[in-house]
């Protein structure tokens, strides 16, 4: 029960908080922590009373000394019993009980919970970046990045408390303590300290800088090693394993160089500190000697000043560790900050509806997008698709026709024009009323490391068992998910498919991809090369099922084979971002332009360069 209460001191999914990172590193930490203010303050308040604890036991040792000097053992429990029962308490069952209850708030309330929603919220800002924002980097830096932020910003928050507290009240009781035996003992702690903060002074702010580079030098080699494993299939296939040993060890040496730059400093304010601290104990020893000699002080006064230096040199040990170790976390903090705390770039206009498709209507207006370059892609694109219509994207590679269904899809925002659903702008409704609405089935078809089940559920959530062996079946998937079998024995619907779904082939992965959209049955339909893993005789067989689910909808689709999109209502026919012909397959073979010529190369048996993408 109590390791409970404490463990839900933090709601790790309570209250998400929507607003962009900030992009300063104090306000990146305070977005973060203030939801476990008051668990950080609580524990900031425990640490204090466990310093003055340990402390005043310091002060019980020099009280000892004096009393067992000065009085004759006989008798000696009797006359300070109480006293020494206090002691014994405050040893015994105070100290105990603070350290049981910082330990409750670090390990049962701060460690675990404040790590995973820290991990969690920085997920759910990253995962609602744009396409581009992923296409332009590793996943793996970026997940690693993300792991790597939450626990470091923790950390760093909780030893910045712990060293501020154990600082303060160690060296404050200190003085106050050899100020009221002799205020000469108060010198060499003085002057150590002085020089211990000249000295952190000095060493902080390059450790810092280094740190960061070194996280930033590590996170690039963990996405270097992701990118292999991802892609291991064309490591296999292109025997080049020096070539990619050395695009790795590139970054191992890059990581390697910036850690030993950074630890060398580490060793260098390590002596520094040794010495002073060798200093200080020397001093404040050699001090109390020579005071005790000329009776300014009592034995007791030495024993507490020697015990209490030698304490707070083995605290300066700490210190020094936990200086790295929050430096070394913030530089984390820094690097994970260029991936977390970035505005997204495709939001929902304020005040944005759900699209409501009641025809399905589509229309381009002077569309323009470039993906950021001055010009290349789309440029001035008019393009009108009547309710129920089946149109057929073709043209050569480049032309834009992926990049037309992109910006229909709002994965990227245009530059200029608009695009109109049932006459509602795309720009002012909802990203997820917007792909809710789209089924869509892509060439390169990926699947998540999940079930069968769960990636089919993905078409329709809540579809019953009926629906989803019917859109199976639709599908001509039914044979293959009876056979499959996983590496942990699950099997059939629950078997895992791996990694962007390696354990299937292209076919079995495209199959399941048309019954998750034959689950999800939107009114409007975009087929980017829908069956382009698909041997003949399996397209064939499942042709009747794209034609079942076409009925009633609004289509786009684009095809390399043209004869699988030949039949369509009417054909556009794009070249370099325009659209250069529209009509039906026979009205354009008879014209004798663009696709005649394609259509020519294609059924005259081979592609040419300029094949159909």
């Amino acid at each position: 029960m109590i390791f409970r209460w404490f463990e839900n001191l933090i709601d790790v999914f309570d209250r998400p908080d929507h607003r962009t990172p900030p992009d300063n590193l104090l306000r990146f930490y305070a977005h973060y922590l203030r939801r476990g203010r008051w668990v950080l303050a609580s524990m900031f308040v425990v640490g204090f009373a466990v310093a003055l604890v340990e402390v005043a036991l310091f002060g019980f040792l020099g009280k000892l000394v004096d009393l067992a000097k000065a009085e004759a053992a006989a008798g000696f429990f009797d006359r300070h019993g109480p006293q020494l029962l206090g002691m014994a308490a405050v040893a015994i069952v105070l100290r105990p009980l603070l350290m049981a209850l910082g330990d409750l708030l670090m390990h049962q309330a701060v460690t675990p919970a404040l790590t995973a929603r820290i991990r969690w919220q920085q997920h759910r800002h990253v995962v609602r970046q744009s396409l581009s924002f992923f296409q332009n980097d590793y996943a793996g830096r970026i997940a690693n990045r993300i792991m790597q932020t939450g626990a470091s910003l923790r950390e760093s928050a909780v030893q910045l408390v712990d060293a501020l507290w154990y600082v303060a009240v160690y060296t404050g009781s200190a003085l106050f303590l050899f100020a009221q035996a002799d205020w000469r003992l108060m010198l060499p702690l003085t002057g150590w300290l002085l020089a211990y903060i000249a000295t952190l002074a000095v060493f902080v702010p390059r450790v810092k800088e280094r740190s960061w580079r070194a996280s930033e030098s590590k996170s690039q080699l963990m996405g270097r090693v992701v990118d292999g494993y991802t892609n291991i299939t064309t490591l296999k296939l292109f025997p080049h394993e020096r070539r990619e040993d050395d695009y790795v060890a590139q970054a191992v040496r890059e990581n390697l160089d910036k850690v030993r730059r950074m630890t060398r400093l580490t060793t260098s304010m390590d002596v520094t500190i040794a010495v002073l601290n060798g200093l200080m104990i020397a001093a404040t020893a050699g001090l109390g000697l020579w005071l005790w000699q000329r009776g300014s002080i009592t034995i007791g006064a030495i024993a507490l000043s020697t015990g209490l230096v030698i304490r707070i040199e083995n605290m300066s040990g700490w210190i020094m560790w936990v200086v790295n170790g929050l430096f070394e976390d913030i530089g984390t903090v820094q690097d994970g900050m260029q991936t977390v705390a970035r505005p997204h770039t495709v939001t929902d206009a304020p005040g944005a509806r759900p699209l409501q498709v009641t025809r399905g209507a589509v229309r381009f207006e002077g569309i323009h997008f470039h993906y950021g370059k001055r010009g290349g892609v789309i440029a001035g694109l008019d393009l009108e698709v009547r309710p129920g219509e089946k149109i057929g994207l073709v043209g050569p590679s480049g032309a834009g026709k992926s990049t037309l269904v992109n910006v229909l899809l709002r994965l990227y925002d245009l530059e200029a024009g608009r695009i109109l659903i049932d006459g509602q702008d795309i720009a002012g409704v909802t990203q997820t009323s917007l792909r809710s609405q789209i089924g869509v089935v892509t060439q390169d078809t990926s699947l998540l490391h999940r079930s069968i089940l769960d990636n089919l559920r993905y078409g329709r959530p809540d579809a019953t068992p009926e629906q989803i062996a019917a859109a199976i079946a639709q599908a001509r998937a039914e044979d293959f998910i009876r056979t499959l079998v996983d590496g942990e024995g699950r099997t059939g619907l629950d078997a895992h498919v791996g990694e962007r779904g390696v354990k299937l082939s292209g076919g079995q992965r495209q199959r399941i991809a048309i019954a998750r959209v034959l689950l999800k049955d939107a009114p409007i339909l975009l087929l980017d090369e829908a069956t382009s893993a698909l041997d003949s005789e399996v397209e064939a067989a499942i042709q009747d099922s794209l034609d079942t689910l076409m009925q009633g909808k609004t289509v786009i689709a684009i095809a390399h084979r043209l004869s699988t999109i030949a039949r369509m209502d009417r054909l556009v026919v794009m070249d370099a971002g325009r659209i250069v012909e529209t009509g039906t397959h026979a009205e354009l073979v008879a014209r004798g332009g663009l696709y005649a010529r394609l259509w020519q190369r294609q059924t005259g048996g081979f592609v040419a360069a300029e094949a159909v993408s």
